[in-house]
Order: structure tokens, then sequence, then C-alpha cells
């Protein structure tokens, strides 16, 4: 069996979990690790029993697909280059730094009729998976994603960094137009903003409260959906979910009763399970669950979030 011919680029926190875990894949062959810092990808390669190289052209002519895991100011260079060349392309989130750098991304996507899947990573999580069928018609979401402060995560603001997880979720869940944003924020420890809350308010009258801090003493991600039928609780973290949802009343003219039903669904790798995803979307030629044209929409309604903020 011929086997896919897989790089990664950046060997930094998240490009050496992807080599690693393209390792595991079986139809997978990792032909190397791509990192400007020359010790940083040897010790990635050597542990991940591949070639160490220190330019992305050096894949070029190596790979059919690549993972992308560089600062997000080089995603669009680096990701175009590549695309270019008819290689695809599972790209970390968020997709870029602009809106017109990701529209320039997905239109050479489809223009080459290629996979370019984002990395939203939650959209891969076990607590979320067993709910898409039963969300039906959320009328109201909210969402807190809380973290303490990490030095690596500088270099971008919390919206871009956190909240644009749950933006990605929940414009999956609501199948419709944002009509309105409005949002605050401030900096707390680093020259960007730190926390985070934005009201969106959708055309089909849903609203989602969205709230995100990376300067909290404790780890909080966790989703609350509303809908004519039920709510749900989901903490990504802990892998819990809670649904109440109301039965018919049991006698003639009283109220319905509310009925919980709390589990753990089955625990899994995100990450492994995203990069089987986007190798199985490659080999198959089916679209990724989380497309480019899904991350361009995040990254729309983020930008949107900071222009409220700044104003």
């Amino acid at each position: 069996m011929n086997k896919l011919n897989v790089g990664v680029v950046g060997a930094g926190y998240f490009g050496k979990f992807h080599a690693e875990k393209y390792t595991r894949i079986p139809e997978v062959n990792l032909v190397g690790v791509v990192d400007i810092n020359p010790e940083r990808a040897r010790e990635v390669a050597e542990k991940n029993h591949t070639q160490a190289f220190f330019n992305p052209a050096d894949l070029y002519d190596k790979v059919e697909a690549v993972s992308i895991a560089v600062p997000t100011p080089l995603h669009y260079s680096v990701a175009s280059q590549f695309l270019k060349r008819g290689i695809h392309v599972l790209l970390e989130k968020p997709i870029t730094a602009k809106v017109s750098e990701a529209k320039k991304l997905v239109e050479l996507a489809e223009a080459k009729n290629l996979i370019l899947q984002i990395g939203h990573l939650e959209r891969f999580n076990p607590a979320l998976i067993p709910l898409q069928s039963r969300l039906v018609d959320p009328r109201f979401i909210e969402s807190h994603r809380l973290r303490s402060f990490i030095e690596r995560a500088i270099d971008v603001d919390v919206i871009m960094d956190l909240m644009i997880h749950d933006i990605d979720i929940i414009l999956s869940l609501v199948k419709s137009s944002v009509k309105e944003i409005r949002a605050t924020g401030v900096p707390v420890i680093s020259a960007h903003i730190d926390i985070a809350n934005a009201r969106l308010s959708f055309e089909n009258g849903c609203v989602a409260n969205v709230t995100a801090s990376r300067v909290s003493l404790k780890s909080l991600r966790k989703i609350r959906i509303f809908q004519p039928d039920a709510y749900f609780s989901i903490d990504f973290a802990n892998r819990i979910v809670s649904i109440h949802r109301k039965e018919p009343a049991q006698e003639e003219g009283a109220f319905p009763r509310i009925v919980e039903e709390k589990f753990s669904p089955p625990g899994h790798d995100p990450l492994q399970v995203e990069i089987e995803t986007f190798v199985n979307s490659v080999l198959n030629n089916t679209p990724p669950l989380v497309t480019g044209l899904d991350g361009l929409k995040a990254l729309m309604v983020a930008q949107e979030i900071r222009k409220q903020i700044g104003e």
C-alpha cells in the first residue's frame, strides 16, 4: 500500500504533537519536520524517527500533505506556498491573522481542489460530538473559557487565542448569520486584550454570550446551550455532559417534569482524531469537519469583536 507522504512545519508546542500523532497512523509516512530552529527541528525529528529540515521549501517536492503550526502572522505566507504547489494543508487556528489572507487561502484551496482543514481542536472534543444530533434549534448559548496566564501565547490577544474556539463552535451550531456584535475587553498583564466578553445576536433570534480570560486563577471550559425542548451543559475540560429536558406531565393540568441526564462520553485524543480526519479527507477527497470557510467565518467574527473593543 502506498502511504501518504506528510510533513510538519513548525516544531514548537503544537507542531511536536502533530508529528507524534502522524507516526501513529498506518497510512502515513512522516517525511520530515521543519523548524527555523535547527536544534528544535532535530529534536522533534529524532523523537519521531524522521528527518529534520530548516526551510518549508525543503518539503515542496517531498510531501502530499502538511501540518502547519507556525506563529499566526506566518500562516498565510507558509500555507499559500504549499497550496500553490498542490499540497493539502492542515493549518493550526486561527486560519490567518487577516481576513483578506483567509479569503485568499480559501479561494486558493478551492481553485486547486485541495483539502484545507483548520485546527479548531475543540470540535473534536468527545464531550461535544454526542450532542451534534440533539442540538436542533439553539435559542441562547453561554460559554466561558478561562485559564491562567501563559507567556507562550502573548503574540495574540485572548480573542484569537481562546475565544475563537467557542466562536467556531457556536457558528457551527447556529445555522444563521450574525446580525449584531457587542463586545468589551481589557489588557491586564500583556499588551493585548487578556479578558473579553462578546454578545452575538443572530438573524434567527439566537443570542450567544461569550467570555474568555487568560488571567484567571482557575481553568474553565464550559458551554451551555438552551433550546425549546432542552438545556445542555458541556464541560470540555472534564468531558462531562448534562442534559435537562422536559417530559410530558403525568397528570392532566400538571406542569411537565424536568429530567436530567448526565454522562461522560468515552474518551479519545482530540488531536489524534483531528489529524486522522485530515488524513481521511485527503485520501478520500472528502470535506474535512472544519473547513477553510469555517476558519474564515470564525476569524471574521473574532476580528469584529476586536474592532468593537477597540472602538
